[in-house]
């Protein structure tokens, strides 16, 4: 009897930035940023198999998306291949894409996650978080975040370093996507172009949340609930502004996010997605809202955050 190749079916979140703030750009070109990322329940669907023909190869059921490394999915499985020695093994990816492309939801970084946590797990390889965190960022700065299983974090550096975060809890995230595609790198030089035209202040330099770096950093390694350091009026994005200045259908999706209940509203990393918090006392608000959007837009969502036992 011919025996079955093992097959892995992973779960792949989004995310959502809960702030985002820039603080310079670095020699390399990346961006030195500070961002408290907050996992959600909606997932890109994979599954993740060894084949005996050697390269990897990807099949989207329901979007049109490289096929070679311009997919970072298959980037990911190429570096795991090439860094474990197993280069003449060959690997299949189905992907089922729920999470919109291009939307500022790291759904992309976070399929190239499960990639490398998946092939560690079918080729027994037992790299550690850490050291699957180590090859994801060579191929996105996100990758880390979706590596480890905690359900938010507060990430420095270019987005790579990370301190684990409790849950955002008392709230629903409802998600809008106009169908817009963001390129992270434009929205990156954009900023930085506006930035250069700006002449601040040392204290507008300054992380301007009203909960300094390192009293988050402290509450959070205390273990106090997300909710308890991050509230609506605090959300943050640094990349808002550019990109609502070419896309003005961002800010208007803020405005009716607002308008119907929600508690605060803001622009997820680069784009286009915008998502508004309601309190989950204020559920029906919630739902008349997704469904108001839901007659303009075809990508809106009304998901609640992940939680530890939910990763």
């Amino acid at each position: 009897m011919e025996q079955q190749t093992p097959r892995l079916h992973l779960l792949a979140p989004a995310k959502i930035n809960l702030s985002l703030k820039i603080l310079g750009k670095r020699e390399d070109g990346y961006h030195e940023l500070e961002s408290l990322m907050q996992k959600i329940t909606l997932y890109d669907e994979l599954e993740l198999s060894l084949t005996t023909e050697p390269g990897v190869r990807i099949h989207c059921l329901n979007a049109v998306l490289p096929d070679d490394t311009n997919n970072i999915a298959v980037r990911a499985a190429q570096l795991f291949l090439k860094e474990t020695s197993n280069q003449s093994q060959g690997v299949s990816i189905v992907l089922k894409k729920n999470i919109p492309i291009a939307a500022g939801l790291g759904g992309g970084s976070s399929d190239a996650a499960a990639v490398l946590n998946g092939l560690n797990q079918l080729l027994k390889t037992t790299y550690s978080p850490k050291q699957l965190a180590e090859l994801g960022v060579q191929i996105g700065a996100d990758v880390p975040l979706f590596i480890y299983d905690f359900p938010a974090a507060l990430a420095t550096g270019i987005g790579e370093c990370l301190i684990p975060a409790p849950s955002l809890s008392g709230f629903q995230v409802l998600l809008v996507n106009p169908g817009i595609l963001v390129s992270t790198k434009w929205a990156y030089e954009a900023f930085s172009t506006a930035a250069e035209k700006i002449t601040l202040t040392a204290e507008q330099k300054a992380f301007t949340l009203p909960c300094s770096k390192k009293s988050r950093q402290k509450n959070i390694l205390k273990g106090a609930s997300t909710s308890e350091f991050i509230i609506p009026d605090d959300l943050l994005n640094d990349l808002e502004q550019v990109t609502v200045k070419r896309y003005p259908v961002i800010q208007d999706i803020k405005n009716r996010l607002l308008a119907s209940g929600a508690a605060g509203a803001m622009m997820s990393g680069s784009g286009s997605t915008v998502f508004g918090l309601f309190h989950r006392e204020a559920e029906k608000k919630a739902e008349q809202c997704r469904c108001l959007l839901q007659q303009k837009y075809d990508l809106v969502y009304l998901v609640p955050p992940l939680s530890k036992k939910e990763v």
